[in-house]
């Protein structure tokens, strides 16, 4: 998707934000970064969903002269700050850095829209790239605008990149295998919604914990790292490895091996896409205390007892609409397992269903993309009322 070899400088001496998902777990750990290196950083638009509250608190500290809210209960304006859309405020002239932190699909047209308007993107939100990946990648080729990862797994291969002349041979992801590494196929039935939010090593918010349970977040990674890196699917391989660590590895021709390591801490992937080129001391930031680590293990994942994953690599490899089918799918399924309507293992079952039962278009348009959501929403819908 760009030269990750020879990416650009930044010139601003402060760095103007806009922030698509202020009050998600990456939005707030973002806006920690601000408050740790205020002198590197003005915000200047905040954009969330239904947590007005607490936009509201964020907006009273930073001052954004732009906000987006989903209008809730009558409310109409945040006191000293412009209600925008979120594609106006991620193309706008006084923006320097997008940060794509938003949930699910809707951070697909406000990155466009960035796109279009040259701007740098520090993404988290793995949706856009995943369903629309062919589409970024076109647009891309047409504007000056760059995109840095902010997933710790896509942040950590670039770092290894850096410096590097020739291209990586293979990639090397790791998970840390969520709270249920160890479970049977009878006690992952068994798993209730509070055992799935307890994440071993991360802090996030609850969609992504949960796909990190099942799996779902690693194979949505890969498809990300496909497009990202211009990786073919064989050369991307996956490793489990419970530390949280060692973040992702590249392999070079000549079978050389590098990583990136570091506490499982979000907010140093952030202030890496934030602050490149420049590294920059953060006192709040943790670092790793080597007495205290006594092993770094790997191993092969289980697609059997993960079949989330298995599901999310074939639907990349199929490509078309059928990525825009499983993210839909998956967030539909997450959704109902939350609010405790589905078991643990029904959310595979819904996104197997769904896929087969999808006629795919292997050269979709934006259009096509919303109506496969659409669709498999629909279909998750009907699956479920059936099963009731």
């Amino acid at each position: 998707m760009y030269d990750g070899y020879n990416m650009p400088e930044f010139s601003e001496s402060i760095k103007r934000l806009a922030i698509l998902g202020s009050t998600g777990s990456i939005g707030q750990q973002t806006l920690e970064i601000v408050r740790a290196l205020p002198q590197h950083f003005k915000v200047v638009g905040l954009a969330a969903g239904k947590n007005f509250n607490l936009l509201q608190q964020q907006a009273a500290e930073f001052k954004p002269e732009m906000v987006y809210f989903l209008n809730q209960s009558g409310r109409t304006k945040i006191e000293g700050s412009r209600l925008v859309s979120m594609e106006e405020m991620a193309s706008h002239e006084k923006v320097d850095i997008v940060v794509g932190a938003t949930s699910g699909q809707a951070g697909l047209n406000p990155i466009l829209a960035a796109i279009k308007a040259d701007k740098k993107i520090a993404l988290a939100n793995k949706e856009p790239l995943v369903t629309a990946g062919e589409i970024i990648l076109a647009e891309m080729k047409k504007h000056q605008g760059w995109i840095l990862p902010v997933d710790s797994e896509h942040s950590a291969i670039w770092q290894c990149m850096n410096g590097e002349a020739q291209k990586p041979a293979r990639l090397i992801l790791t998970a840390s295998g969520g709270p249920f590494l160890r479970y049977t196929l009878e006690q992952l039935a068994g798993v209730t919604v509070e055992q799935a939010l307890k994440h071993p090593s991360w802090q996030m918010g609850r969609k992504v914990t949960i796909d990190s349970a099942t799996l779902m977040n690693k194979g949505l990674e890969v498809i990300e790292a496909h497009w990202l890196f211009d990786m073919p699917y064989e050369k991307i391989d996956i490793l489990v490895h419970p530390q949280s660590i060692v973040h992702s590895m590249i392999e070079m021709a000549d079978g050389s091996v590098k990583a990136q390591l570091s506490h499982p801490d979000m907010r140093l992937p952030i202030q890496f896409a934030l602050t490149y080129p420049e590294r920059l001391n953060n006192v709040t930031l943790p670092k790793l205390d080597w007495h205290k680590i006594q092993s770094l293990s790997f191993e092969q994942p289980d697609y059997e007892r993960f079949p989330c994953l298995k599901l999310a690599i074939a639907a990349g490899k199929q490509g078309g609409t059928y990525p825009a089918v499983l993210c839909a799918v998956d967030e539909a399924a997450v959704d109902l397992f939350l609010k405790k309507q589905i078991g643990f293992t029904d959310i595979p079952v819904l996104l197997e269903k769904t896929l087969n039962m999808h006629v795919n278009n292997s050269r979709p348009e934006l259009a096509d993309i919303n109506a496969a959501d659409s669709w498999a929403r629909a279909q998750v819908r009907i699956l479920t009322a059936r099963e009731a």
